[in-house]
């Protein structure tokens, strides 16, 4: 996940995302920087327009959200149902009695 964070700080900033970026973000958190997983990462994005993507993901993210529930109908709690305590102190009545 750390290398998905970095990549998209690396974009936010305007950098490039390679190996020797990828591995300065993720080594800078203090995190240990796996070789294989920064190559996968790199080879991943390439070629990835991630501020197309990112556009794409916020405009379908945001219908989902707001289409959850209508504004007006408010969650039903259901009615809890509460035990009698009467046993539990007949229980504690025997240590003292």
């Amino acid at each position: 996940m750390e290398y998905t964070y970095a990549a998209l700080l690396l974009h936010k900033v305007g950098k490039d995302i390679n190996e020797d970026n990828l591995k300065a973000v993720v080594a800078a958190t203090g995190a240990s920087v796996d070789e294989a997983k920064v190559k996968v990462m790199v080879a991943s994005l390439s070629g990835v327009d991630i501020a197309d993507k990112l556009a794409n993901a916020s405009v379908a993210a945001a219908p989902a959200a707001g289409g959850a529930a209508p504004a007006g109908d408010a969650p039903k709690e259901e009615e809890k149902k509460e035990e009698p305590k009467v046993e539990s102190a007949a229980g504690l009545a025997s240590l003292f009695g």
